[in-house]
């Protein structure tokens, strides 16, 4: 496998890790996939929001997660571009019956993948 595919396999599971711990409410799985330091920006509602990672990591322990309400997992990777230890990754994700399409900027940082900026707009 050469750096370029295997580094794209760990995107992969880095967004993964991302889906899974807002699907299953699980913070470690989101604290795996964001860097300490990460900030959210986006439009909820109509209404410009911004917070830290740690505060969004809050949020979505003390909510009922998709899962335990019985909601489709329904979250996918739209579009990856890399570009040596940076990337830019499109997806799109249903979360409490809301659709957003999240725009998350990944930089390779000790050998991990990790989001260190999410920008989003609530559908």
């Amino acid at each position: 496998m050469t750096d370029t595919a295997q580094d794209l396999d760990l995107i992969k599971e880095t967004v993964q890790n991302y889906f899974d711990g807002m699907y299953y409410g699980k913070v470690d799985k989101l604290e795996k996939a964001f860097h300490t330091e990460a900030f959210l920006f986006g439009h909820y509602h109509g209404q410009f929001t911004h917070l830290p990672a740690k505060s969004f990591f809050k949020m979505i322990a003390s909510a009922p997660s998709p899962d335990s309400k019985g909601e489709a997992f329904d979250m996918e990777i739209l579009t990856i571009d890399m570009t040596g230890q940076v990337a830019a990754v499109k997806v799109r994700d249903v979360y409490g019956k809301m659709q957003f399409f999240d725009y998350l900027s990944l930089a390779k940082v000790d050998g991990d993948w990790k989001i260190v900026n999410k920008t989003y707009h609530h559908d």
